[in-house]
């Protein structure tokens, strides 16, 4: 297998997350390759559909709207802070980082977490292209992590994270943040969202061998979810993969939802016709890749398991977070492994609870063709070679 490119140093690929948390004094720049790469997908444009194409170009005056508003930032917290570019939809958040969503997420939670207390600061951590990430400190000494964004449609992103994190959480098995709200905004000529959950100190990175077993262990939990635990696959909400929308609709076969729900959508999204072609080849024969997997049950997936997701809590405890979650084939949780640095501890810890099928590597490339073609759509031709050649290598082996 090739290995496969990681984005650039310095680009982030979701949105402001608990890694803002791990220092108050680190500075979040915004790299010029961010707007240069919207721009690169303008150009790769010729290949795809006009709704495709028209979208692209939309999304690049976005970016040059936000890199132009980072530039000009104000210092917060004593450091220029600018916005890091990232996976995220773009909308209007960047441009107001607090003042009308923060004191209303502050409101609720004097409202609501009476054992907090009130709020007594506010520290700004960083944000995306949709949201932006604070820390807020109550006179009880405890801290929240809340994470605001201005538009309708976030409403929807932010309750597919707090149900997500909360479906991990049930699982015992790997420390997840608690969330205790995800809601509405509302103020005069604008409406937003929010989520309130505890804010971690984070501190470096676990043990390979340790988030190996947590990780097993989540994936082998018998699902709340009653759907899933009758052994449907899906979500109860679609949520985002990136900027990405990701349906969830329940199905009761794994390969048709991988099929439909996954592969098929993003080809769609691109609307390339080499794509196209040979997902004509390869979608109706994906049960050829499936014949050595054993009875597969649904296992509630992180989603997004990359390295700037996993952390470890005071102690070495391993920490995920910022999570695209649904129930699935516990494998599919690494088609991003080519940008999460598991190691051979980590495998050995996880090997150590659920064995590695036959056929596991070509399942890896089915998987890994997800994410490679969401980084496609999200960032251009860069990742277009690869979901290419990742097709044309699945392709042949049918």
């Amino acid at each position: 297998r090739p290995i496969f490119r990681p984005p650039p140093p310095g680009r982030s690929h979701g949105p402001p997350d608990h890694r803002a948390a791990r220092t108050h004094a680190r500075t979040r720049t915004h790299p010029r390759t961010h707007t240069g790469r919207v721009h690169q997908a303008v150009r790769s444009t010729r290949s795809r559909s006009p709704m495709a194409a028209a979208s692209v170009r939309a999304a690049s005056q976005r970016g040059v709207a936000t890199t132009r508003a980072a530039r000009a930032a104000p210092q917060l917290n004593g450091s220029s802070r600018a916005a890091a570019p990232s996976r995220a939809k773009p909308n209007m958040a960047q441009r107001s980082h607090s003042a009308t969503s923060a004191p209303s997420a502050a409101e609720w939670i004097e409202t609501n977490l009476p054992t907090f207390g009130k709020v007594t600061g506010e520290s700004f951590q960083g944000g995306s292209n949709w949201s932006s990430a604070y820390i807020y400190s109550t006179d009880s000494g405890k801290k929240l992590f809340v994470k605001t964004a201005l538009g309708a449609k976030d409403d929807a992103m932010f309750r597919g994270e707090a149900l997500g994190l909360q479906a991990m959480r049930d699982t015992e098995s790997i420390r997840i943040p608690e969330q205790y709200h995800a809601g509405v905004l509302d103020g005069p000529g604008r409406r937003g969202s929010f989520i309130v959950m505890e804010a971690l100190d984070l501190r470096g990175r676990a043990s390979g061998a340790a988030l190996g077993r947590a990780m097993a262990l989540m994936h082998s939990a018998t699902p709340k979810q009653p759907e899933a635990a009758a052994g449907k696959f899906g979500f109860p909400v679609d949520n985002t993969i990136g900027g990405t929308h990701q349906p969830n609709g329940w199905m009761d076969s794994w390969v048709d939802f991988f099929r439909e729900r996954r592969l098929r959508h993003l080809l769609q999204l691109a609307g390339d016709s080499q794509l196209n072609e040979l997902g004509a080849k390869l979608l109706p024969n994906l049960e050829v890749f499936f014949e050595g997997a054993g009875e597969i049950r649904p296992s509630i997936l992180h989603g997004d398991l990359w390295s700037g997701n996993i952390a470890a809590a005071a102690g070495g405890e391993p920490v995920i977070f910022d999570p695209a979650c649904y129930y699935g084939h516990h494998e599919a949780e690494w088609g991003m492994d080519w940008c999460a640095g598991l190691g051979s501890d980590f495998w050995a810890g996880y090997r150590e609870i659920i064995p590695e099928a036959p056929g596991f590597d070509d399942r890896h490339d089915l998987y890994t063709l997800y994410h490679i073609l969401n980084h496609y759509i999200m960032f251009g031709s860069s990742y277009y070679g690869q979901s290419v050649r990742i097709m044309r290598r699945l392709v042949d082996k049918l």
